[in-house]
């Protein structure tokens, strides 16, 4: 799946519903039932851990500049300050038979899961 629409967008909202996640562009829209891992020069955080919504949240105005999705791997989102959102996508590190949905226009109707 091609997610590169969001290579140079920023990140306009974080958005926690219930149990996922949705990373809002100016049009794209990223919704993600497994937890990102923030990954910073220096460390990371992942979810359950302090400052995990302040990790994430603070990426907000900030552009993309590469993004990769690669089904039954890895969705690589790289933000130009150098964080990385990063989530498996293995399906040994999953919790249920999909981890997502990307939609170009942010319109559930053409929502692609992977």
């Amino acid at each position: 799946m091609d997610v590169s629409a969001i290579v140079g967008e920023e990140l306009k909202a974080v958005e926690f519903v219930e149990d996922f996640l949705q990373l809002r562009f100016e049009a794209p829209l990223l919704t993600l039932h497994a937890w990102p891992h923030v990954l910073f020069p220096e460390f990371s955080v992942a979810y359950g851990e302090p400052e995990y919504r302040n990790a994430l949240c603070a990426q907000i105005n900030d552009k993309v500049v590469q993004a990769t999705l690669e089904e039954g791997d890895a969705l690589t989102i790289e933000f130009e300050n150098g964080t990385v959102f990063g989530l498996s996508l293995r399906e040994e590190d999953l919790d249920g038979p999909e981890s997502g949905s990307y939609s170009e226009t942010g319109s559930a109707a053409d929502a692609q899961e992977f």
